[in-house]
């Protein structure tokens, strides 16, 4: 049994990214990060190991976290993808980004959009984390920067704020 569609050749995506249904001409194996970056003008998501291991690019899709260095284009047709960029409503922050600021959880930046994006993943399936569970949701992503500690109080605030309202 043959794949009618040609690996070697570009060929028409469809999924929505950050809301809006996107449309690119990409290899099909071509890494989804760098069609986000290099197609979609999207750099938030940013190449930290290009293997996997640091999370500096993870991306929402189906609301699964991924690494997007690690996702071909083509599982991405049809699906819905949400990069740090779509987290924001127009001016006003993500009440996670907000909370990064505020306590100091965004160094360097070049870990900061793959760790709210799995914050955002961890509070999307657990509104009131414990410590130790935050930890754990966080666990893939490595930062150089700040030694964690206010990275995850960041996402403990964030939390606090959103069972509060």
């Amino acid at each position: 049994m043959t794949d009618s569609r040609d690996r070697r050749a570009k060929t028409e995506i469809s999924f929505t990214v950050n809301g809006e249904p996107r449309k690119v001409h990409a290899y099909p194996m071509e890494r989804l990060l760098d069609v986000l970056r290099q197609q979609l003008q999207l750099t938030g998501a940013k190449e930290g190991c290009g293997e996997g291991e640091c999370g500096s690019c993870s991306v929402l899709m189906d609301g699964v976290l991924v690494n997007s260095c690690l996702v071909p284009v083509l599982q991405a047709e049809g699906a819905s993808v949400v990069t740090i960029e779509g987290l924001a409503a127009g001016e006003r922050l993500h009440f996670l980004q907000e909370a990064f600021l505020e306590c100091g959880g965004a160094q360097c930046g070049i870990c900061t959009p793959g760790m709210i994006l799995a914050s955002t993943h961890l509070l999307n399936g657990n509104p009131k984390p414990t410590m130790e569970e935050i930890r754990e949701g966080l666990s893939g992503n490595l930062c150089r920067c700040t030694g964690y500690s206010q990275i995850v109080e960041a996402v403990a605030e964030a939390a606090r704020r959103r069972t509060a309202s």
